[in-house]
Order: C-alpha cells, then sequence, then structure tokens
C-alpha cells in the first residue's frame, strides 16, 4: 500500500498546470460507444477512474491507442459487448454512464451498481425515471441494472431534484432517440456542456447544456471527432486553496475562470488574492484569514466536491465559520481526521462549526474519500511537522501526478510503499494454521 508523507509549514510558490476534468472524462468515454467511427479525447487525466473507464472499453470490444500522455485513440466500431464487467465497474460511481450509453447505442445494457467515494446514498431512481421516460424498461438483480428497450423515442423528462448523473445520462440515451426529448430541471454543470459539445461535435443535436432546460433532437449516425476534455475546475480550486493555506503564491494555469467564479468569491471573502487572466488564475496570500459562511448547492454555486477543502483552510483562519453540505449527507466524514490535526470542528448534520484555531499539527490519518483526501494533503501541507496520509488510492482517483506537482511548488511530499496490515495478518494467520 502507498501513504503520502508531507513535511509542512513551506510557503508554496510557482506555477501548476491543471489537468483534464475527472468529471468530463468519465462521461466523455462511454460517449465514445454511441459514435460509429474512431475518435481521439485530448487532455485526459491520468487518474484511476480514468484508467478504469478505459479498461471497461477494452473488455466491451473497443481498440484503445495510447497518443501520448494524455490523448487516446478510441475506436469503438468492433464494441460486442453490453455487459460492463461488476468487478470492474463497481470501483467506481461513473460505472452509471455506459446505462446510457450502450442503451442509446444498442438500445439495451447491463451495468452494476454505481461505487466510488462512500458520500451516502446514491438512488439511481431519477436516471431510471429519464430511461423509462424514452421507452426502456429496467430490473434490477444482484446489484446489476438491466436496461432493454425494442425502440428509443424522445419523450419529456422532468427530473424530481437536480441530478449531474441523471442529466448526462438522460443525454447519452436521448442523442440516437427518434424525436425530440425535453429534459426539464436539468443540472448546469460545466461538464454537462462539455459532454454534450462531444456529443454534438460528432454531429449529435443538442441545445440548452448549461441550462436548465435541455432539448435533444435524435440523429441516426454520429461521426468520428478529435475533441480536448475541459480543465478540471475542482483540481483548480484545490490547488488556489494550497496557495492559500500554505500563504503561498502559485499561479494555477490551464483554467477557465468563470468555471472558478463561486470558488473565487468564496476565496477573496476570506481574505485570499486573486488576479484572474484568460486561461490562468493567481492566487497569493500576504495578510490574515477571515471566517466566513459556506453553503454547498448544485452549479453554479459553490460545490461539493470543494467543501473539505475549503473547511480545512477556515480551520486557519480568525473566527468561527459555518459550513452548510447541501448535496452528500456524509461529506463530513473528514473531520475526525482534521481534529487529529487539532482542528476545532463540530458536526450537527449537514451543518459544521469551524473554530478558526490558525494552526494545525502534523499527525498520522487516512483519506475517507476523494476530496477528503484533499483536504488532509492540504491541511499536511499547512501543518508543522509530518502528515502521514493512508488510503491515498481514493486522492488517485480524481488528481493526476498530485504530489509531483505539489513537489514543483516546493513541497515536501513522499509517496510511500508501506506493508497491508490486513495482508500481513492474514498471512500471519495462514502460517499458525499450517
Amino acid at each position: 500500500m502507498d501513504k503520502f508523507v508531507i513535511k509542512g509549514g513551506r510557503r508554496l510558490t510557482g506555477e501548476v498546470t491543471i489537468s483534464g476534468a475527472k468529471n468530463a472524462a468519465v462521461a466523455l468515454l462511454p460517449a465514445v460507444i454511441l459514435c460509429d467511427e474512431p475518435c481521439i479525447l485530448e487532455n485526459v487525466p491520468s487518474i484511476s477512474d480514468v484508467n478504469i473507464c478505459l479498461r471497461i472499453l477494452k473488455e466491451m470490444g473497443a481498440e484503445v491507442t495510447s497518443l501520448g500522455k494524455d490523448s487516446y485513440r478510441i475506436d469503438p466500431t468492433n464494441i460486442d459487448k453490453c455487459c460492463v464487467p461488476y468487478e470492474t465497474a463497481r470501483k467506481m460511481r461513473a460505472s452509471y454512464y455506459f446505462l446510457g450509453s450502450l442503451l442509446g447505442k444498442f438500445n439495451k445494457a447491463r451495468v452494476s451498481m454505481p461505487g466510488g467515494c462512500p458520500l451516502g446514498d446514491r438512488p439511481i431512481d431519477q436516471h431510471l425515471k429519464a430511461f423509462s421516460a424514452l421507452g426502456a424498461e429496467y430490473t434490477l438483480s444482484q446489484g446489476m441494472i438491466d436496461l432493454r428497450a425494442e425502440k428509443l423515442t424522445g419523450n419529456q423528462i422532468f427530473f424530481d431534484v437536480v441530478s449531474v448523473g441523471a442529466t448526462m445520462n438522460a443525454i447519452l440515451a436521448a442523442v440516437k432517440a427518434q424525436g425530440l426529448t425535453v429534459i426539464e430541471n436539468a443540472a448546469k454543470e460545466p461538464h454537462i456542456v462539455d459532454l454534450a459539445n462531444f456529443l454534438n461535435s460528432m454531429g449529435a443535436n443538442i441545445m440548452g447544456a448549461g441550462t436548465d432546460v435541455i432539448k435533444i433532437r435524435g440523429v441516426e449516425h454520429l461521426h468520428g471527432t478529435s475533441y480536448s476534455v475541459i480543465p478540471d475546475q475542482i483540481e483548480a480550486g484545490t490547488f488556489m486553496i494550497v496557495a492559500a493555506a500554505t500563504k503561498g503564491d502559485v499561479l494555477v494555469k490551464n483554467v477557465i475562470p468563470k468555471h472558478l467564479e463561486s470558488i473565487t468569491k468564496k476565496l477573496e471573502k476570506i481574505g485570499v488574492n486573486i488576479e484572474q487572466f484568460d486561461d490562468s488564475i493567481r492566487v497569493w496570500v500576504d495578510g490574515p484569514l477571515v471566517k466566513t459562511s459556506v453553503k454547498t448547492t448544485p452549479h453554479p454555486g459553490f460545490p461539493t466536491d470543494m467543501q473539505p477543502q475549503i473547511a480545512t483552510l477556515l480551520t486557519l483562519a480568525e473566527g468561527t465559520s459555518i459550513v452548510t453540505e447541501g448535496v452528500w449527507e456524509q461529506r463530513f466524514r473528514y473531520v475526525d481526521e482534521l481534529r487529529r490535526m487539532g482542528a476545532d470542528i463540530s458536526v450537527d448534520g449537514k451543518v459544521a462549526v469551524i473554530e478558526g484555531t490558525g494552526k494545525l499539527m502534523g499527525a498520522p490519518v487516512k483519506a475517507c474519500d476523494l476530496r477528503a483526501g484533499a483536504a488532509l494533503i492540504i491541511a499536511g501541507l499547512a501543518a508543522s511537522g509530518i502528515t502521514e496520509i493512508e488510503d491515498i488510492f481514493h486522492v488517485e482517483r480524481g488528481y493526476d501526478c498530485m504530489e509531483g506537482k505539489l513537489r514543483a511548488l516546493g513541497a515536501d511530499i513522499e509517496k510511500v510503499s508501506f506493508p497491508d496490515a490486513d495482508a500481513e495478518s492474514e498471512s500471519s494467520a495462514r502460517k499458525t494454521a499450517i
């Protein structure tokens, strides 16, 4: 197993280049299935969730060719399976995008229930509502979702709650459906716009992505395309907070500043200096950090995927801050780990009250999910002493070479291997039994 060892207290400075967006890439890769010709995807992040997507495509019969560090040529023309292997798919939440793409291409699909980070219930009722509206029937058995349709026909789809995953799956399933599909109460995140743009570059007819009403007129064929994944707004926001927490001065490159507006506004309220350019943002701190209140909401509100990171920053600010989680019910699981490092945080349901202590201390901690892992890295960089972070496989699901980018900014961070205690105990027990 691997862990990060961080010697904190260093002021980070320099430049960092942001990779392609995880939340876009894990939908764009399944979307290739809908195409009738090969596609080239560029700016694909090198993360474990992407590797799982590529493995699934290969197992289904696609030809995947690496064209460099972050580019792939994917030929879906030989895909002959409509079932995503259970053991592979259950390792990531975004495996459910294969439901929409397979249903849209073959009128049938079989995929396991989503896995990924344990943030609470991940209901797929809105996904199934969309598929049913288009003419599909479904069954759920032994952790697998089966979809079948004689044909898919455009229809009105109204989501009871705003759901990014359901919106993207509805788009995927409707692209080749006969007639017009109208999705109401749609999510508006940047990666939804990116998916629509990618499909439109193949010849799809999607209008309104980025608003709460999306209209899709089905087409019979999609042609090959070359497309670049948008920059990752959450990785960019994480490095913005890294700069703030270490009282550093960092130029965050390859970003779309408009995607970062909600993060930028909150950081400025906390006392962080920010200067925006066409495709980069400079972040620096030259004074005290101050309290604020944060509530996560769907886009264009403050993103839930940035909540653990900004909460960590607020432990270093003066005064009492309130953080309210408006999306996931189990997003504060990381708080116990921050307490090990000296943070003063109390949690009541979906509200955390943070008493800024202005300092953190290094300690052994464990990442409980992807963004919690990022928060602990930020805490370790800002803390005095040494912090050891275990279960960093969570971080590697969504951050491309995190430790390398941090070292380039002057961080003292190292990834080291250590024995798996559970595996050692099991091996010892076997030897004793023998």
